[in-house]
């Protein structure tokens, strides 16, 4: 722990919650700061400012207090654990807590949520949310290599791309009626062509939806 310029903190927070960045007024539970840790590491990473409001104002934080239970939620409550790293720095004479939480090496990272179950996260835009069953399946099979000139497509998967190309996104649903396959044939399917990064998940009016790499932050979904 140390203390560091005020500057490079105000200049975070001037870029408001996105989707590697969170604000958190306090910590009052170390349960659900286990989610937003599982979130960013299920996602590219991310960070948390403890002590700044939603609006950016800052209002300061107990840091050794704050530090334990980020420690405590990252070690206890994460499965894997993960870690974290936390930077105190004072602004306007108030400590502001940043924790710096990396991408996971082994996904899916999972949380307890509020029945004591262990779940999925994932950062999307400004917000922690659920991963599908579809996402969880593809986050275990991720891999940091594909192959992707010797894929040869079955029909299925080109009616898929086809698809994609022109609409934009798909459920898995929407792709079980567009083939005919079963559940599993699908995410037999999207899993393999996810781990090749030929698609990506994403997530769009509260849908999962298959899409193609260049499409994922701009969805013109049917489905």
């Amino acid at each position: 722990m140390e203390y560091r310029s005020k500057h490079f903190i105000q200049k975070l927070i001037t870029e408001g919650e996105h989707e590697h960045q969170d604000f958190k007024y306090q910590i009052s539970d170390a349960k659900k700061i286990a989610r937003s840790i599982s979130a960013f590491a299920n996602n590219s990473g991310g960070r948390l400012l403890i002590g700044v409001k939603d609006n950016g104002k800052i209002v300061g934080v107990s840091s050794d207090e704050e530090i334990y239970m980020i420690e405590q939620a990252a070690q206890m409550y994460c499965r894997p654990p993960q870690q974290v790293e936390c930077t105190v720095y004072r602004v306007e004479g108030k400590p502001v807590l940043k924790v710096d939480i990396g991408e996971a090496e082994q996904k899916p990272v999972k949380a307890l949520d509020d029945n004591n179950r262990w779940r999925t996260y994932y950062r999307k835009r400004d917000e922690n949310i659920e991963a599908s069953s579809l996402h969880v399946k593809v986050l275990e099979q991720q891999s940091n290599e594909s192959d992707r000139g010797s894929i040869v497509y079955t029909d299925n998967e080109r009616m898929l791309l086809e698809y994609l190309r022109e609409h934009g996104g798909i459920t898995i649903e929407g792709y079980m009626k567009l083939t005919h396959v079963s559940r599993a044939a699908a995410e037999h399917t999207a899993v393999n062509l996810c781990k090749m990064q030929v698609l990506h998940i994403t997530y769009h009016d509260g849908s999962c939806l298959l899409v193609l790499p260049n499409d994922a932050d701009e969805i013109r979904a049917e489905h």
